[in-house]
């Protein structure tokens, strides 16, 4: 049964299959945190890597996401996404353990952290691409806003906790082997996710005539360029994520390390300070939606997620100060990009046809995603050649002049996900499913 033909559940929390989800969801979110501080701290602590070398490793991490159109074809075709998002952090987990492994025969190397990026980046895409149908199938379509809150709450408070318990990792085991905390947490997800019940489609949805694998990739890219509220979204995501990514969180830490001299310990903490932030703006979304609208809500979003990127260029003075101003900078910019992701990713749950949804997916990933490593390199280029205050002001201009992308669109005007109208396919997709209900 599709998620959206369920009745609303009087709570989330008293739903099985969702919590289980959730606890999967959240326990790799904290790993994940501890991973983004460990990797280019190998790099420059270990390598002694260049900024524009730490810049290509934030780079190869997302490059993957440049065939998500692809794969996100191919996963439509493949009737059980569970098993595939399964073996997705199982595969995550075996890459990351290769570090430790490597540092332990003392052969960590810089190609080999490529690697493993690039490696890791392709089971997320996996993982990414099999998730819209599940998630679907498992959340009420009246539950979207309130299932997106609850994962974003979790995923906040990962980045509240997760930088500070990083950062005490890395100075009390070394950056290589604190990543073996990723590794477990994915396990502890694949487990997990594997006891929800439910989630994969009925039979009957999985009889769909073989449609030739770069065809149905052109279908789901077809189908946002032509919506105008996917392609404005998608436009929006694009900017934000290129310009945001020109200041990646390599060259965060990096600008963090050796312009305002803070240690491992104390950027973990500034990081997981400003991150009540985003736990705050996650709690927050689903009354400020009520209350503005989804579509006003995505628009300020837009805008408070990159501009305090201005505010962490202005940092400096002694270390206090220093990790101070970047803990304020993290908590707006985490506050603004919740308030765009809950309800962004609510509004494409709905306007998005089953029978499309990894396609789309894919599709969407690969413009959005794809431009971050371009974003990651350019951002390299720019600090190695203007310095690194100059390319936060950079990112910071340029991400909120993403909201030019969804002024003219249709989105500032939607204010509840219930009166949009049913999602449907278009007429020339002979197998994209079952439309979803109003």
């Amino acid at each position: 049964m599709n998620g959206e033909d369920r009745p609303p559940a009087i709570s989330l929390w008293r739903d099985r299959g969702f919590t289980r989800f959730w606890a999967g969801h959240s326990v790799s979110q904290f790993g994940d945190r501890v991973t983004e501080l460990a990797l280019p701290l190998i790099a420059v602590d270990a390598l002694d890597a260049s900024a524009n070398q730490v810049a290509w490793l934030t780079a190869l991490v997302w490059a993957p996401n440049l065939l998500a159109i692809v794969l996100g074809a191919w996963v439509d075709q493949r009737p059980r996404k569970r098993r595939l998002m399964i073996a997705a952090d199982l595969l995550r987990a075996a890459f990351l353990l290769s570090l430790p492994v490597a540092y332990a025969l003392g052969a960590v190397t810089l190609p080999h952290l490529y690697a493993v990026a690039i490696l890791a980046g392709a089971a997320g895409v996996l993982f990414n691409t099999a998730y819209p149908p599940f998630f679907v199938r498992l959340v009420p379509r009246t539950s979207y806003v309130d299932a997106n809150s609850k994962l974003s709450a979790s995923r906040s408070v990962s980045q509240v906790a997760g930088p500070a318990i990083g950062g005490v990792l890395v100075q009390a085991l070394t950056a290589p082997v604190a990543v073996v905390v990723d590794a477990v947490t994915f396990v502890a997800s694949a487990v997990l996710i594997g006891r929800v019940p439910g989630g994969d489609p009925a039979k009957a949805d999985r009889d769909t005539p073989a449609v030739p694998l770069l065809r149905r990739a052109r279908e789901g890219l077809a189908f946002v360029v032509r919506h105008p509220v996917l392609r404005a979204t998608l436009g929006c995501a694009a900017t934000v994520n290129f310009f945001t990514f020109v200041a990646g969180s390599g060259l965060l830490v990096l600008f963090a390390t050796r312009s305002l001299g803070l240690s491992a310990g104390a950027i973990g903490l500034a990081l997981g300070t400003g991150a009540t932030g985003a736990l705050l703006g996650a709690v927050c979304a689903p009354v400020i939606s009520r209350r503005l609208g989804v579509g006003r809500s995505i628009v300020a979003g837009a805008v408070m997620f990159p501009a305090p990127l201005a505010l962490a260029a202005a940092a400096g003075g002694p270390p206090w100060l220093g990790a101070g101003t970047l803990a304020a900078a993290e908590f707006l910019s985490g506050f603004g990009v919740m308030l765009f992701d809950v309800n962004l990713n609510s509004l494409q749950a709905t306007v998005i046809p089953d029978g499309l949804r990894s396609r789309v997916a894919g599709a969407y990933s690969t413009l959005n995603y794809g431009v971050r490593p371009l974003g990651a390199v350019a951002g390299g280029a720019l600090a190695t050649a203007a310095g690194l205050r100059t390319t936060l002001i950079v990112a910071a201009v340029g991400g909120a002049l993403s909201v030019l992308w969804l002024l003219p669109s249709p989105i500032p005007r939607i204010r509840t996900l219930n009166a949009l109208p049913g999602a449907r396919a278009p007429d020339d997709v002979p197998d994209a499913g079952r439309p979803a209900s109003t």
